[in-house]
């Protein structure tokens, strides 16, 4: 079942030049699982990443901002070839900055999606806050969005799909596969 998305929500799609996303509780599920070896393995939604290309199609690039560092995380942004990757931060707002000035846009022309505490600075001064509906009750309560998708279930390819059809741009990126 689809949720209705208000004309405010939309207006703020409407103005997106930059998607960030966190990883851990956005890009999966959350959960990390060690094999005996050490190995470690995370379930990403292909859907996401598919959402991710049709924005990169229509000229909105995508950012990865994560607390963690993780080899799969490095893999995963160059399979999906995300604009940059920042790990590492449990201060997202350090990159967020760097972020600014490297493709030059105003917070209000960024989309974050994020479910944890550490993503409250950042999901505060972007022009459209998204959560997962697994994020923390601070988080929620900080965004102007919640998905009904959940983290690792296809949110990010929901708010992609958002951000497109409100600036007129599905047909133009998703055309030649519904035809």
């Amino acid at each position: 079942m689809t949720q209705a998305i208000s004309q405010a929500v939309l207006d703020r799609a409407k103005r997106v030049k930059l998607l960030i996303i966190d990883i851990d509780g956005v890009m999966t599920d959350g959960r990390i699982i060690y094999s005996i070896y050490g190995d470690e393995l995370k379930f990403f939604d292909v859907t996401d990443g598919l959402g991710i290309s049709l924005l990169r199609a229509a000229g909105i690039p995508s950012v990865i901002i994560t607390a963690k560092k993780s080899r799969i995380v490095t893999l995963r942004a160059r399979d999906m070839r995300v604009a940059k990757a920042y790990q590492g931060y449990l201060n997202k707002l350090i990159p967020f900055e760097n972020i600014l000035k490297r493709f030059k846009v105003a917070p209000e022309e960024i989309c974050f999606v994020g479910d944890d505490l550490i993503d409250i600075p950042v999901l505060k001064r972007v022009g459209f806050a998204v959560a997962v509906p697994n994020a923390v009750d601070e988080t929620k309560s900080s965004v102007h969005y919640v998905t009904s998708k959940m983290g690792g279930r296809g949110a990010v390819r929901e708010v992609c799909d958002m951000i497109l059809k409100s600036q007129g741009k599905w047909e133009e990126v998703a055309g030649r596969f519904t035809k």
